[in-house]
C-alpha cells in the first residue's frame, strides 16, 4: 500500500523565497502586494521571516523583475506572454500542458506545477528557450479545477487523517481534519472532496464524503472506479419515485395520436443477456416490389419531460455505464427495463423512421415519426446467426428465392441447451435484410468508411463475480445486421434536419478527419509489423487503413494495431456544428436509436418532432452546451468501463500466478515494457530494473530496449513470455516477471 504519513502538512518556510515571491505575484498580476500581504500567502510572520521579504523585494524591483506600483506595494512585470491548456499529468509528477496554440505540447517540470492538478485548464507561459529539446513552460494559474473528489485509502491519527489518492495522476495525499473522516475507519476506501488549499500547506485540505468499503472487496472497488469519475451508481429517491409513478399504459387516446403499426412483422435481434431492448426492426414486402422496412425506438422523450426531476438525472448521467459485472443506467428501472424496453409480445410507445428500400438498397421513400408497435418475438444475436448460417449457400448477390431459402432452415434451431422454433416469415425477414445490409455496407466501405471490429475482451463470472474464464467477442452478419439500419435511421435523420433551409439546430455526432502527425506515428509502428500505409489522400488513407485492420485478422498482434490505429483516429464527439462522420463516411450523422442509454438521443427525438411540428430552430447554444456536457460524461464513462475490464483482468491473474503466458510486447517505455497475454489479452508491465541480464536502454527510435553489451533488444511487436509477479487490485496494476523471448525457449 501507499506510504504511511508521519505528520500534518507543514508550512513551506522561507526557502526558495525569491521563486515564491515570483510566483504569487505572477499568479495575480493584475493586483499588487506589500510584504505584510506575501508574508500571509508564504505563512510565515516572525520578524525575521519579514525582513527577508522586504529585502527580497527590494532586490527583484532593482532587477526590474518585479516593479513597485505605490509605496510598498508591488506587481510582476509582465514581458512575456501567457497562454491556456489543459495539464496531463504523469505519474511521475512531470506533465503536459495541451494548448491550441502550439503544434506540440508544452512539458511542465514537477516544480514548475504549482499545485495544478491533472486535467485542470491552466495558465502558463513558456521559456524563451527549449528546454531538452522541447517546449518548456510554467502554471502560474489555475483557471478552472477538472475535479475536486478522488478516491483513496485513509490512514488515521489521533487528531487528523491523510487519504492517499488511488491514481497515480494525484501526486498529494489529502489531509482530513478528524472530525471531517465521515466516520470511517483506518483503511478504509473513501471519496474525499478537496475544500481548500491553503498558501501555507504542503497538502490540500477535504472531507470524507462517503465511504465506499475495504480495499480489494469487489463492489468496493466497483463502486471506487465509478466514484474516480463522479458517476453514481445509485438514483436519488425523489428520481426513483418520480419515474414510479409515471402512468406508463398503452393508450386509446395516445394511439389516435401515433401511426399505428402493431399489425407489421416487428422484432428485436439484441445480445442474449440484454435486459432492454431499446430498437426493434419491421419488414413488409410491398406489391411494387420494395419492402417497407421500419427502425422503431423506444419513445423515451413521451415519459422523460424537460424540466421534471427524471431529464435533469438523466442529462446529468447522459449516458449508461457498462461495466464488467453490471451496467449503471441512465434511466431508472421501470422505464429502461420495461415501458421502454421493446419487449416481445407488449404494445410500445416507439419513435420510427421507416424506410421503403428497392433490392439494390436504395431508400426510395422515408417517413419520420411516433408510432405504437408491436414485438412479435424477440432474437439473440446468435439465434439471428443461426438462420443466416444456416442458408450460407444463398450468397447476397443472387436473386432472393423466398421458396429455396425457407426449405433450407430448419424448423428448430438449438443454441446452449434451449429450442428455438423459427417463424419462415421472421426467417425471410432476416434473410432479406443481412442481404441488404450486405450491399449497405459494401457501399459504405467504397465511400471511404472505415472498418472497426476491435475484439472486445468479456469475462465468465460466477454467482459472487469471480471471473472464471475470459472470452472474445466478435461482430457477426446478425450483430452487422443491425448496425447497418441503426446506421441508416441515424444518418437519415441527420440529413433530414441537417439539409433543411433555413437551417434547424440539431444534434449530430461528428469525428474529424485524423491527424497527420498521428498517422505518422501509425505507420513508424506497424512497419515493423510488415505493413504499408498509404497516406496520399482521404480515399487511400481510408482503403489503406481497412487493409491493415483486415491483415492483421487472426494475427498475434492484431489487439495492438486494433489499438494503435482507434487512437490514430480524432475522438468522435456531439456537437450542433456538423462536420460530418469521417470513420462512417457520412455527410450528415446522429445519434437517434438508443435513447434509453445515451441523452443525446433524446434530445434529437425532442428536436425532430419539434420541427415536425413546424417549430422554429432551436437555441444552438443552450444544445451546445448539452452537447459538451454529453461528450464529457461520454469520455468518463468509457474510461470507467476499461478501468473496470483493468480490475477484472488483474482479478483473473490473481489465481494464474505460477502459470507461463506467451505475449506480444505492446509498449516500450524508459522504465520498461508492456506485454499484452495474447490468450486472454491482459496487459501487464515488466520493470527495466527486472530485466537483469545486461543494462538496458531505451531506444525511442526502435521502440525497443537494447542491451549495453549484449545488443540484445525487446522491441514493440515481440513475442516474450512471462509470468505474474504482483497484481494490485487498488492501484490496478498488473506487474510480470520477464521469463524471456519466446523463440529462445523453444
Amino acid at each position: 500500500m501507499s506510504r504511511k504519513r508521519k505528520g500534518k502538512p507543514g508550512k513551506k518556510g522561507i526557502q526558495n523565497l525569491t521563486n515564491s515571491i515570483l510566483s504569487i505575484l505572477k499568479k495575480d498580476r493584475n493586483q499588487s502586494f506589500n510584504y505584510k500581504q506575501i508574508a500571509a500567502k508564504l505563512g510565515v510572520n516572525d520578524a525575521s521571516s519579514r525582513n527577508q521579504i522586504i529585502k527580497t523585494l527590494a532586490k527583484l524591483a532593482i532587477k526590474e523583475e518585479i516593479q513597485q506600483v505605490e509605496r510598498g506595494k508591488f506587481k510582476a512585470v509582465i514581458n512575456t506572454e501567457y497562454h491556456t491548456g489543459v495539464l496531463d499529468l504523469s505519474s511521475r509528477g512531470s506533465g503536459y500542458v495541451i494548448c491550441d496554440a502550439f503544434d506540440e505540447d508544452v512539458f511542465i517540470a514537477s516544480n514548475n506545477i504549482n499545485r495544478a492538478l491533472h486535467g485542470d485548464e491552466v495558465e502558463f507561459y513558456l521559456y524563451k528557450r527549449r528546454k531538452r529539446g522541447k517546449l518548456e513552460g510554467e502554471i502560474v494559474n489555475i483557471i478552472k479545477r477538472e475535479k475536486n473528489e478522488y478516491v483513496g485509502v485513509i490512514q488515521i491519527h489521533e487528531k487528523y487523517a491523510f487519504v492517499i489518492p488511488d491514481s497515480s495522476k494525484m501526486y498529494k495525499d489529502i489531509f482530513v481534519p478528524i472530525n471531517k473522516t465521515f466516520k470511517a475507519e483506518e483503511g478504509d476506501k473513501v471519496l474525499v472532496r478537496i475544500e481548500d488549499w491553503p498558501e501555507n500547506a504542503d497538502s490540500p485540505y477535504g472531507k470524507v464524503i462517503k465511504v465506499l468499503g475495504k480495499p480489494g472487496e469487489h463492489n468496493t472497488e466497483i463502486h471506487a472506479i465509478l466514484s474516480e469519475y463522479g458517476l453514481p451508481y445509485e438514483f436519488p429517491y425523489e428520481v426513483e419515485e418520480y419515474a414510479n409513478k409515471l402512468d406508463t399504459s398503452i393508450t386509446k387516446q395516445e394511439i389516435t395520436k401515433r401511426r399505428d403499426m402493431r399489425k407489421d412483422l416487428t422484432f428485436t435481434i439484441d445480445p442474449k443477456d440484454a435486459k432492454d431492448f431499446d430498437d426493434a426492426l419491421s419488414f413488409t414486402i410491398l406489391e411494387n416490389g420494395l419492402y417497407e422496412i421500419g427502425i422503431h425506438i423506444a419513445d423515451v422523450s413521451h415519459y422523460v419531460k424537460e424540466g421534471t426531476v427524471l431529464d435533469e438525472e438523466a442529462f446529468e448521467r447522459a449516458t449508461s455505464v457498462y461495466l464488467v459485472d453490471r451496467v449503471v443506467p441512465m434511466l431508472p428501472e421501470v422505464l429502461s427495463n420495461n415501458a421502454c424496453s421493446l419487449r416481445p409480445h407488449e404494445e410500445k410507445y416507439t419513435f420510427s423512421a421507416v424506410f421503403k428500400i428497392n433490392d439494390n438498397a436504395e431508400v426510395k421513400d422515408q417517413w419520420f415519426g411516433r408510432t405504437v408497435t408491436y414485438s412479435d418475438a424477440r432474437f439473440a444475436y446468435e439465434e439471428a446467426q443461426a438462420i443466416i448460417e444456416n442458408n450460407v449457400t444463398i450468397k447476397a448477390e443472387e436473386v432472393f428465392n423466398i421458396d429455396k431459402i425457407i426449405t433450407q432452415i430448419p424448423k428448430e434451431v438449438s443454441l446452449t441447451g434451449k429450442t428455438y422454433s423459427t417463424n419462415p416469415a421472421i426467417a425471410q425477414a432476416i434473410l432479406k435484410l443481412n442481404t441488404l445490409a450486405k450491399i449497405m455496407r459494401r457501399k459504405r466501405m467504397k465511400n471511404g468508411a472505415i472498418s472497426f471490429d476491435k475484439v472486445e475482451v468479456k469475462f465468465n463470472l460466477d454467482q459472487d463475480n469471480n471471473p472464471e474464464g475470459v472470452y472474445f467477442k466478435t461482430s457477426k452478419e446478425a450483430n452487422k445486421l443491425i448496425e447497418e439500419f441503426m446506421l441508416l435511421a441515424n444518418k437519415k435523420v441527420a440529413e433530414f434536419i441537417g439539409k433543411q433551409n433555413p437551417k434547424k439546430t440539431f444534434v449530430y455526432r461528428v469525428h474529424d478527419e485524423p491527424d497527420v502527425s498521428k498517422l505518422a506515428a501509425l505507420q513508424n509502428i506497424v512497419t515493423r509489423f510488415g505493413y504499408k500505409l498509404n497516406f496520399k489522400d482521404r480515399k487511400s488513407t481510408s482503403a489503406s487503413l481497412n487493409s491493415l485492420l483486415s491483415d492483421v485478422v487472426g494475427k498475434k498482434e492484431q489487439n495492438l494495431v486494433d489499438t494503435l490505429t482507434i487512437r490514430s483516429m480524432s475522438k468522435a464527439e456531439y456537437t450542433t456544428h456538423n462536420i460530418g462522420h469521417y470513420g462512417l463516411a457520412f455527410d450528415y450523422y446522429s445519434h437517434f436509436t438508443s435513447p434509453i442509454r445515451r441523452y443525446p438521443d433524446v434530445m434529437a427525438h425532442r428536436l425532430l418532432q419539434h420541427y415536425l411540428d413546424g417549430g422554429k430552430s432551436a437555441n444552438e447554444e443552450v444544445y451546445e452546451e448539452k452537447c459538451k456536457h454529453s461528450s464529457n460524461m461520454e469520455y468518463l464513462a468509457t474510461k470507467a468501463e476499461r478501468d473496470s475490464i483493468k480490475y477484472m483482468q488483474i482479478r483473473f491473474m490473481e489465481d494464474h500466478k505460477d502459470q507461463e503466458f506467451l505475449g506480444v510486447i505492446s509498449g516500450v517505455t524508459d522504465w520498461g515494457i508492456y506485454v499484452e497475454i495474447i490468450s486472454n489479452k491482459c496487459e501487464g508491465m515488466v520493470s527495466i530494473r527486472d530485466i537483469t541480464d545486461d543494462h538496458y536502454a531505451f531506444d525511442e527510435s526502435q521502440f525497443a530496449l537494447i542491451g549495453r553489451h549484449s545488443k540484445n533488444m525487446y522491441q514493440l511487436g515481440d513475442e516474450v513470455v512471462v509470468k505474474v509477479k504482483n497484481t494490485d487490485l487498488i492501484k490496478k496494476h498488473l506487474d510480470f516477471h520477464l521469463v524471456g523471448k519466446s523463440g529462445d525457449l523453444v
